[in-house]
């Protein structure tokens, strides 16, 4: 519901529903409707708040770290083929590309230092030496947030215009979902794991 709107749910957490919807121009009590009439989606992570840790650091690596790993050498092969065959067309997304392997330098980064530092603390147990690492770990993920939204800026809301090819489209399609795995695996880290982390 929140990616539908394009609220952040991730990054620009810990603020009044009221206030982030007045952004947005929302109307706060019927997007709770909305959310109190929805169906649990088949993607639903609210299961997590009670599991083991280890079994959330397991789906956390299999289910983001593996995606974005792959996702993103693609994401940039096909925008440097979008921008160079359309590079005339005034709607082609130049120097989406070069932001990618920004973002793309930026999340493998993270992700060594969540495989090698911060999950081994939390599998072994030394929960009480986790804070400075996941503070580290919040901080890039701000960071993170601020690249999705130039990434959404440069490639135009990810609508495509109608002079775009089969390969235009589908990079914005999958750009998007991009951008849902992401936000949705920074939600999981900030909104479950990390404060469960620090409290137990």
């Amino acid at each position: 519901m929140f990616l539908k709107h394009r609220l952040d749910f991730c990054c620009g957490g810990q603020r009044l529903l009221e206030d982030v919807c007045a952004e947005k121009g929302l109307d706060p009590s019927a997007l709770l409707t909305e959310i109190s009439n929805q169906d649990s989606p088949a993607g639903d992570l609210s299961g997590w708040a009670s599991r083991p840790l280890n079994q959330l650091i397991d789906f956390i690596e299999d289910r983001y770290h593996q995606r974005h790993r792959a996702d993103l050498p693609e994401l940039i092969a096909m925008a440097t083929k979008v921008e160079k065959v359309h590079a005339e067309k005034p709607t082609c997304p130049h120097n989406l590309a070069d932001h990618l392997r920004n973002v793309q330098s930026a999340v493998l980064d993270h992700l060594a230092k969540e495989e090698q530092v911060l999950f081994p603390m939390i599998r072994d147990g030394h929960l009480g030496q986790v804070n400075a690492p996941i503070r580290v770990m919040e901080q890039e993920h701000e960071d993170h947030g601020r690249n999705l939204v130039y990434l959404r800026t440069l490639a135009h809301d990810f609508i495509a215009p109608p002079e775009s090819c089969a390969t235009w489209k589908a990079l914005y399609l999958r750009l998007n979902r991009f951008t849902d795995e992401l936000m949705e695996h920074i939600h999981l880290e900030n909104n479950v794991l990390f404060p469960r982390a620090l409290c137990e």
